[in-house]
């Protein structure tokens, strides 16, 4: 869940984290201590490895991808590298 690893990320001590939504959750660290959450730096948090899911959410299927690799073989195109780098160029890394 996006809140729990934003929580964990930016509270190095925090070990669980425990409900759903701000008003709810409850964060304890190593001792079962509750950790105070800075809010504002959790509700701006984004995550590093976003552009990964996005990405994995716009490449072709494997199938269409190895169909595009056939036709570009057999008609001297580059369908299947453009493709590719579209789809990275739309969601760069972070460090991009």
């Amino acid at each position: 869940m996006k809140i729990h690893d934003a929580i964990m990320s930016i509270h190095n001590e925090v070990v669980s984290v425990n409900g759903n939504t701000q008003e709810d959750i409850v964060a304890k660290d190593i001792n079962g201590n509750t950790v105070n959450i800075d809010w504002t730096q959790v509700n701006a948090w984004e995550d590093p490895n976003q552009y990964k899911h996005d990405r994995l959410n716009s490449y072709p299927s494997i199938k269409d991808q190895l169909d595009m690799m056939w036709h570009d073989k057999q008609n001297d195109t580059t369908t299947w590298e453009d493709a590719i780098a579209k789809v990275k160029s739309d969601n760069p890394k972070a460090s991009e």
